[in-house]
């Protein structure tokens, strides 16, 4: 049950930091495994994909000036691409960050324009909380 629950939460962390982390695979196997209760599955993958995009709201607020190294997890067009939608739709748009492409450079442009950590929070883990109960709904008409 442990090692379950730690690869589902390093396969979320790692999704959200625009690495390779396959969440959705990863906490739909566990679910279909049944090793473990759906709820917690649900929490893990949860906190880890949230502190993943903390990871970038950080990288924003503080290492933006890094952007041009290679190491540096959003591209320039990634950026500038995420802050026309931030700037257009306004904060709630951090509901949209669990989005493939989008949803990491959003959360490290909320980090740029400064975005207040806690409004940030909230909206983020109420946009990938949503999407991971989808997905675990989803899931359970194929079990």
């Amino acid at each position: 049950m442990t090692s379950t629950l730690i690869g589902v939460f390093i396969a979320a962390f790692l999704s959200a930091t625009l690495l390779f982390g396959l969440s959705e695979a990863a906490l739909v196997a566990s679910a279909m495994a049944g090793d473990v209760p759906i709820v917690w599955l649900f929490v893990v993958a949860t906190i880890g994909n949230v502190l993943g995009a903390v990871v970038n709201f950080l990288l924003g607020r503080f290492l933006a000036r890094f952007e041009d190294r290679r190491w540096f997890p959003v591209t320039r067009q990634s950026r500038l691409r995420a802050e026309a939608i931030f700037a257009r739709y306004g904060r709630p748009v951090l509901l949209f960050s669990f989005l493939p492409v989008i949803g990491d450079p959003l959360a490290l442009v909320a980090g740029l324009l400064r975005t207040p950590f806690m409004v940030f929070l909230a909206y983020v883990t109420i946009g990938k909380a949503a999407r991971y109960a989808l997905v675990l709904w989803g899931s359970s008409f194929f079990a």
